[in-house]
């Protein structure tokens, strides 16, 4: 079995209002430029075998939050010919609300979730107005359901999902959150999720403005480079833009909607 991976960003919402201050962290509070965020799942396929990268949210939660869903996360995979209930391993980078919906759909599957996150989302820390705000209680008592059913794989630091596919606790914008390095023809691509929302936030050690712990995020950069074997082109960041524009889509009709990753990106 290869463990050589194609990866791909699917896009399945959007939220076109959010403004420079909100964003970063040390910027002038009154830089009201616009910064558009979408909001993506990630695809790895390997000889007939689907991992998927965290599952988005619903559009009943995006309409509490003011965000546009443009697709579900399973319509995204079905125009891939992926079917989302057959999909065995699902890999959780945190259980923000934007990351850890639409459990349901996916039935089949185990869950690869960072010991260190489970148990924040579920102590003392959300008793905090503050910290629970990114999280939804639903899909927190979902994931907790699937530990008593015996569907969730716990990971603390560094561990391999399938050969050529690992997972790596990083921290800061989350106390557990982890990235995802997937071995590709063209080296290892480094699924940032949000230790990276955006490429300025790696590229200029800016950090997001909604974060756990400064430090660790900053020191988080120096580890994605690290892992992406000190080639920033191969780290992805988890809700910029541009990553539609810098990659090309797997085919035609999907241009907007999702790219390939394991490729070289467009000059």
């Amino acid at each position: 079995m290869s463990d050589l991976w194609e990866v791909y960003a699917l896009r399945y919402a959007s939220f076109a209002a959010r403004t420079r201050r909100q964003t970063f962290l040390g910027v002038d509070p009154h830089d009201a430029a616009p910064m558009p965020i979408d909001y993506y799942v990630w695809l790895l396929r390997s000889e007939g075998r689907d991992i998927l990268v965290d599952t988005g949210f619903d559009g009943e939660e995006g309409k509490r939050r003011g965000r546009q869903i443009e697709r579900l996360p399973r319509e995204a995979l079905a125009l891939l010919g992926v079917e989302a209930r057959a999909i065995a391993d699902v890999i959780l980078t945190h259980l923000h609300y934007d990351h850890a919906g639409t459990l349901d759909d996916f039935p089949a599957a185990r869950f690869h979730v960072q010991e260190a996150e489970m148990a924040y989302a579920t102590g003392r820390c959300m008793t905090y107005a503050h910290l629970r705000e990114v999280y939804s209680v639903e899909h927190v008592v979902g994931m907790v359901r699937r530990v008593f059913a015996s569907r969730v794989v716990f990971h603390d630091g560094d561990g391999e999902v399938a050969p050529g596919v690992t997972v790596h606790r990083i921290g800061g914008h989350a106390k557990g959150i982890q990235v995802v390095v997937a071995k590709t023809a063209r080296g290892p691509v480094v699924l940032a999720s949000d230790t990276a929302h955006f490429y300025e936030n790696v590229e200029q050690y800016r950090p997001f403005l909604i974060v756990h712990d400064v430090e660790a995020t900053l020191r988080g950069y120096d580890r994605l480079r690290q892992l992406a074997g000190g080639d920033g082109r191969r780290i992805i960041p988890g809700h910029d833009p541009l990553v539609m524009r810098r990659y090309p889509p797997p085919a035609p009709g999907l241009s907007g909607i999702a790219v390939r990753l394991d490729v070289p990106p467009l000059e």
